[in-house]
């Protein structure tokens, strides 16, 4: 490239595709889609043990354990699996969001607030190496949110499953 990138690119640096995706790898609730699998899946554990503190009130008053054990942790199962779902929603939009970022080829901001947004032409060496970017590394996390939410939606059809064959018997 000729010139410095900050000459070619008027984009204030936090709007900046490259800058934004920087911001979202590096921030405390996005970064757990980029771990490593096994912490990945132990952080959703978590949340997913967590939600039992909200959801299993709310399921043992519907269904007392004592007497509907096994609609009990159907419920409540299915409860703490729709929060993880939300969670998991919440990261997909995240990267998703960047994804569309680094994909376009014209890259909107506001230089000072929203009554002033301006439209710039990436460069085809910023667009290239944004859809590098797209490909090699948040490609991959969208695929791993997209298969992890369709694993907990196998789940909770399952136990959705599971729950109408036991009330039809």
């Amino acid at each position: 490239m000729k010139g410095s990138y900050r000459e070619i690119c008027p984009v204030p640096f936090e709007q900046q595709p490259l800058n934004e995706y920087e911001q979202l790898k590096e921030s405390w609730f996005f970064r757990w889609a980029t771990l490593e699998p096994v912490i990945y899946r132990k952080k959703l554990a978590w949340v997913w043990i967590w939600s039992w503190i909200l959801v299993g009130p709310i399921a043992a008053y519907s269904f007392p354990l004592q007497k509907k054990p096994i609609l009990f942790i159907l419920s409540g199962g299915v409860g703490t699996s729709l929060i993880v779902g939300l969670l998991l929603l919440r990261l997909y939009l995240g990267w998703f969001y960047i994804s569309d970022r680094l994909k376009a080829d014209k890259v909107f901001y506001e230089e000072s607030g929203w009554y002033d947004g301006q439209i710039w032409q990436k460069t085809p060496e910023v667009l290239t190496r944004d859809r590098l970017i797209l490909s090699y590394q948040v490609e991959p996390i969208l695929k791993r949110l997209q298969q992890t939410a369709l694993v907990l939606a196998s789940l909770i059809g399952s136990s959705s499953l599971l729950w109408f064959c036991l009330e039809n018997t």
